[in-house]
């Protein structure tokens, strides 16, 4: 046996497999977020010679393992879960493990990051910003690096307006909270270290669940159109929060999983970054009313003026769910359009297209629907198992 894969003395760490049966080998950071598993599912699913080591930090190793456990067999013998933390020195690993894995990796998928609107500064500047230091440490000790993939999002263009090029990172705008901020400066780390490691940075715009199963792991952002109107009485129209006449850029989650993964094989990538963004965006308005049609409400009528959004955000059962609204109110005012050419020429080499949410509205209305009765009937078992509580 090559004695690099003697596995390592301790149960709890990761013994590495041979790569003799595999094309590539990845490393993921990231589980179990969504956006982690989305993009794991995609590499395992379309890439049968590849191999997955996943970064996982020990208190959430179960749940990763869990939801790695779903996938089918042949799938899910092609993850190995490696328990380290991409925000630590050296990922958390000892120093054999770390120079072992980066004499194997291929490519770097960097998923890990705190996106939840009310993280306090410092676990957003730990988790992303330390975090993508230590991933990109990692990669420069990587002997076969051919991409290292960095999930970041169009939202570092923070306040800006009008035309966003793929290109534009410091311009002047305003952060409208910590997580663009933080995002922001971790891309600066990525072009900064660009001349020497083979980089691509994926920008999502605002993110959705999933086309086809409508799941999606929290509930903000766009999610609280389809909550203010959910949560409403049928006979009510709502009026839209602010005029809706800017484009209100959404794409869904699996579709993001597939053109990170498309970027990252696409040997024109490095070097580049990537608005992963719905070519014909619908306005604000449109959206509300393809929500209010999905989810059996009356059509919007009118609007009400931004500063008195904070009144809809009373609606019962709205505040368990969406934090932060104030962001994503802002974010629906901003006349912005991300150009991008760069993913316009890597998605269709790739036949890949954006779906149009009218083709699949439905059923993220659906999945929040779902949620909505389950967190509601554990409601109910809770007062009947203590009706004096």
């Amino acid at each position: 046996m090559d004695p690099r894969w003697i596995p390592l003395a301790s149960s709890a760490r990761p013994s590495f497999v041979p790569r003799t049966s595999y094309d590539e080998v990845v490393l993921l950071t990231g589980l179990p977020s969504f956006a982690a598993r989305t993009t794991c599912e995609e590499i395992v699913r379309t890439s049968p010679k590849t191999l997955v080591y996943a970064l996982v930090r020990s208190k959430f190793e179960e749940e990763a393992r869990e939801l790695l456990d779903a996938l089918p067999m042949d799938q899910r013998s092609r993850v190995q879960v490696v328990e380290g933390d991409a925000a630590a020195m050296d990922l958390g690993l000892s120093g054999a493990e770390f120079k072992q894995l980066a004499s194997e990796v291929d490519r770097i998928h960097h998923a890990a990051s705190v996106s939840y609107l009310g993280v306090d500064r410092s676990t957003a500047e730990h988790v992303n910003v330390q975090g993508t230091q230590e991933v990109l440490e990692f990669a420069a000790a990587c002997s076969s690096l051919k991409c290292l993939v960095h999930h970041s999002t169009a939202l570092v263009s923070g306040d800006r307006t009008g035309i966003v090029k793929e290109d534009d990172l410091k311009e002047g705008q305003h952060f409208r909270n910590v997580v663009e901020e933080t995002k922001a400066r971790a891309e600066k780390l990525m072009r900064a270290a660009m001349p020497k490691i083979p980089i691509a940075v994926v920008r999502p715009s605002m993110v959705v669940g999933d086309s086809q199963t409508g799941e999606i792991d929290r509930f903000d952002g766009p999610y609280l159109i389809i909550l203010l109107i959910v949560t409403s009485p049928a006979e009510i129209a709502l009026p839209l929060p602010g005029r809706g006449d800017a484009p209100l850029n959404l794409v869904p989650a699996d579709f993001v999983a597939r053109a990170a993964r498309a970027i990252g094989l696409d040997p024109r990538s490095p070097g580049r970054t990537f608005h992963v963004v719905d070519p014909a965006p619908l306005t604000g308005r449109r959206v509300f009313e393809l929500v209010a049609l999905a989810g059996g409400r009356r059509m919007p009528r009118g609007f009400i003026p931004a500063n008195l959004t904070k009144a809809l955000l009373r609606t019962p059962g709205l505040e368990r769910f969406a934090k932060s609204p104030r962001a994503f109110f802002d974010a629906l005012a901003t006349p912005v359009t991300w150009a991008s050419p760069n993913a316009d020429e890597v998605l269709a080499s790739a036949d890949l297209r954006c779906p149009p949410l009218e083709g699949y509205v439905d059923k993220l209305v659906e999945y929040v629907q779902h949620r909505l009765r389950e967190r509601k009937e554990k409601r109910a078992a809770a007062e009947i198992d203590d009706p004096l509580g």
